[in-house]
């Protein structure tokens, strides 16, 4: 499970984030980022799964959401907001419509994740494909999919769906991190 990360990773991961772009003069300062174990306040997910019905469409896509302050606390903190919010919408659409592939083709290999209550690890997207449904589960994707965009938490860690459900993180193309990709860095179920 990501959202328990060892100091160790978790310092790999911030080390390897992309530069934050330098905020505007006029940008507000951002508030410090909550301790490990501190508990977020977000907005509890809506209790519905996906049983035999058609899949929700995302909260960014049907509702008027506004993305200006979330993507201003990203290019802050991560770095290029375009980017990010490209692969938020992308990782949204994709478990909306259970688009196995596509989610994997977003996954950070090797993936440590929870399956059915055990810690496992997914070495490639086959791997991922295979096992789908039994990580993201319904009652995870219905938190994807509703997840507001304003609504995201945002710290060096990553762009933070519902209570820790999903994670995504810039992960470094080069040793320098003069590139980066955008990539789902955690998928557990949180009680």
């Amino acid at each position: 499970m990501r959202a328990w990360i060892p100091v160790a990773a978790a310092v790999l991961l911030v080390a390897c984030k992309p530069a934050a772009e330098p905020a505007s003069p006029a940008a507000p300062a951002e508030p410090a980022a909550p301790a490990a174990n501190a508990t977020q306040a977000v907005p509890e997910p809506i209790a519905q799964t996906h049983g035999g019905a058609a899949a929700p469409t995302p909260a960014a896509a049907g509702e008027a959401d506004d993305h200006s302050e979330v993507n201003q606390r990203i290019g802050q903190i991560l770095g290029d907001a375009t980017r990010y919010e490209t692969a938020i919408l992308a990782f949204q659409q994709a478990v909306a419509q259970k688009d196995a592939a596509t989610v994997a083709a977003m996954i950070d290999f090797p993936f440590k994740t929870t399956i059915e209550g055990k810690p496992a690890t997914v070495k490639d997207a086959p791997g991922f494909i295979t096992q789908y449904g039994r990580i993201v589960t319904p009652e995870m994707a219905d938190v994807i999919v509703r997840q507001r965009y304003s609504e995201l938490f945002v710290n060096a860690k990553g762009v933070m769906f519902g209570n820790g459900e999903a994670w995504l993180n810039g992960i470094c193309v080069d040793k320098a991190c003069n590139s980066f990709n955008v990539r789902v860095v955690a998928l557990q179920p949180t009680q």
